[in-house]
């Protein structure tokens, strides 16, 4: 059996190599007895794919026969690449829609088991200046008060800022805590002069947008 570097050294496009083979070249090794692919299609039986190893924990993943911490340590590192690959390309482009907020945000967020509040800070052009995380877990006035969500928007000299944050439900229904919360940060927003331009709720496959929605 030819080996996915192997494969791929020999001619064959890495992006025609199966999940199970592109883990095996992350791994490079097996073990005595078992071969590094047979490891693979294993861990993705065992974690139900490749969103279940990503959401496993380094430890928890160390544990799995033939891959052990440093084989661990190589998984989630190929998959934090991929994320930040796929986020820092919108850098370069206007966050002027709610889907562009969510395909910047969705790799990020989209497979978290908590609640995260973001506060992207844009520039008068609704160029990203930066990404905020401002709080971990279900939104309330504590969590999400203005002083904080406008703290780095005044440092970072923005123009407007975009509010998001994730429904791991997947349900993005906006609750009432969504809703007041949101309403209390925008009117905030007038007093300061930097506009809030939209809060974006995300999901694995969707969104939803609370401006368009007629929620604000």
């Amino acid at each position: 059996m030819m080996l996915p570097v192997q494969k791929c050294l020999s001619g064959e496009d890495i992006s025609m190599l199966a999940d199970s083979e592109l883990i095996a070249a992350v791994l490079a090794s097996g073990t005595k007895g078992r071969d590094v692919v047979s490891i693979s299609e294993d861990l993705l039986r065992q974690f139900n794919g490749l969103s279940g190893i990503q959401d496993s924990g380094i430890r928890e993943l160390s544990e799995v026969n033939g891959i052990g911490p440093h084989k661990s340590v190589r998984i989630h590192a190929s998959f934090e690449l991929g994320k930040r690959m796929l986020v820092r390309k919108h850098h370069t482009v206007a966050v002027d829609t709610p889907v562009k907020v969510w395909r910047l945000l969705q790799p990020e967020m989209a497979c978290l088991l908590h609640e995260e509040f973001r506060v992207l800070i844009l520039n008068n052009k609704n160029m990203l200046i930066k990404n905020c995380k401002v709080s971990v877990g279900t939104i309330s006035e504590a969590l999400v008060h203005p002083r904080e969500i406008f703290r780095d928007a005044i440092r970072e000299a923005g123009a407007s800022i975009i509010i998001a944050h994730n429904h791991p439900s997947g349900v993005l229904v906006p609750s009432r805590e969504d809703v007041s919360a949101t309403v209390r940060i925008r009117d905030a927003g007038k007093i300061i002069g930097i506009e809030l331009l939209d809060h974006v709720i995300i999901g694995g496959n969707s969104y939803l947008s609370m401006k368009e929605g007629g929620f604000i």
